[in-house]
């Protein structure tokens, strides 16, 4: 099936790279700030990634455990990382440099899945129209600046960019386009799928890229849905059909380059997502926003470096593993891969942990993290407490004996092997 590699990989990287990376505060800063081109184009003009290694950006990836990597070709500001022949607003006219080209070839080279992201949204186009979203929309004339665009001729010029996107740089294994809105707000209509004809767009896809995931933000159905900056409570389910999905989430609630946002979140934190995620059959595409010279922030080394350690220690128990329909205990989340359960400790008890319904159902257990065998018993409910078994428990519970200290890792999983059902 088309979705094959990306349940098995569970885990990407997004990347956010642009003109905003210079401003570095926000990718929406356009908007934020109510910019008009005039003011927004210095940032584009001093656009200068001389540190942007593809190569190294891959490889960080992978070491980080990653299955995939998905750059911005285009953000809601216009700025094209490609040599687009529709627009001079690009690398390629302003420095030179096809970035698609460099990033696609890097991924590629080190065995990951490709992706891309592609703004529907457009505001440097001169015929895409003002809408609550849109930069100018509080300006005195905004009404009159609406005048003479025509959402047909930026219909054509959308389909012609992804039209080159997906023709001229060989397989792309996924699509993430952004964004549908068509609710009226503050006086001014949305923008909803006949904007951007994302039937015939996402057919186009299908004729171009027919192995290739797209995303759900054309605002009709396609391959995968994408909660952004939440964590779902259970696996996503429509009409009573399970749907593929993904949680997209950033290190510190900015996509692009914010130098003056320190709100981080820790490897710890982000490694219970990521198992949080895959627990209830989803994937997580972390973002880094590298800054206005293309390198990745040493505050987002430092923490993909932790990730990755855990990450190669812990593979087993995200990669090709989804959910498990067994009742986790309190302190943590289960996922499966074919025979082995892996309870993923978001918090270390006392001396055991107790698995409702496992007794008799498990033949081995172990701390992953260094292959060290743990002591299982199952207690009868009846039986009086002793410094080796604990009682309470509901019957058909294992227990497994832990050490006191907790292992030095940032999320301690611990994998069963299970008995044939």
């Amino acid at each position: 099936m088309r979705q094959a590699w990306f349940d098995e990989a569970r885990f990407g990287m997004f990347v956010h790279f642009g003109v905003y990376s210079v401003a570095a505060r926000h990718e929406w800063v356009q908007n934020y700030e109510r910019l008009t081109d005039e003011e927004y184009r210095p940032y584009a003009e001093h656009f200068d990634p001389d540190l942007f290694d593809a190569r190294a950006l891959a490889r960080r990836a992978k070491e980080t455990g990653m299955g995939y990597v998905v750059l911005t070709t285009k953000h809601h500001d216009g700025f094209c990382l490609w040599d687009s022949s529709a627009t001079d607003f690009s690398t390629a006219a302003m420095i030179g440099r096809d970035l698609v080209r460099e990033f696609v070839d890097a991924v590629r080279a080190e065995g990951l899945k490709v992706g891309l992201y592609h703004s529907l949204i457009d505001w440097h186009h001169p015929d895409f129209t003002i809408d609550w979203n849109h930069p100018r929309r509080d300006d005195d004339n905004a009404s009159a600046l609406n005048e003479g665009r025509d959402m047909s001729r930026y219909r054509a010029h959308l389909h012609g960019q992804v039209r080159e996107l997906l023709t001229g740089y060989g397989e792309i294994d996924y699509l993430f386009f952004d964004f549908t809105y068509p609710e009226h707000r503050d006086g001014w209509a949305g923008k909803g799928p006949e904007d951007w004809d994302a039937d015939g767009l996402l057919a186009m896809c299908r004729e171009l890229q027919p192995a290739m995931l797209v995303n759900d933000r054309l605002g009709i159905p396609a391959d995968f849905v994408t909660p952004e900056q939440y964590q779902p409570t259970s696996p996503l389910r429509k009409d009573g059909v399970p749907q593929v999905w993904e949680a997209c989430q950033t290190l510190n609630g900015s996509w692009g380059y914010h130098r003056d946002n320190h709100d981080q979140k820790s490897a710890t934190m982000l490694v219970q997502m990521l198992a949080d995620s895959v627990s209830m059959d989803g994937n997580m595409l972390l973002n880094v926003g590298p800054d206005g010279r293309g390198a990745i922030a040493p505050r987002d080394a430092a923490t993909l470096g932790e990730l990755g350690e855990w990450m190669r220690l812990h593979r087993d128990a995200i990669v090709g593993a989804g959910h498990a329909a067994l009742r986790p205990p309190r302190e943590g989340v289960y996922t499966r891969r074919g025979d082995r359960l892996y309870l993923h400790l978001f918090s270390w008890p006392l001396g055991f942990v107790h698995l409702p319904g496992l007794a008799g159902r498990v033949s081995f257990a172990r701390l992953l993290n260094d292959g060290s065998w743990l002591r299982t018993s199952a207690t009868d409910p009846g039986q009086q407490a002793s410094h080796m078994t604990p009682a309470g428990e509901a019957e058909g519970t294992l227990t497994v004996h832990l050490p006191v200290q907790r292992p030095d890792v940032l999320m301690p999983v611990i994998e069963l092997t299970l008995l044939e059902d």
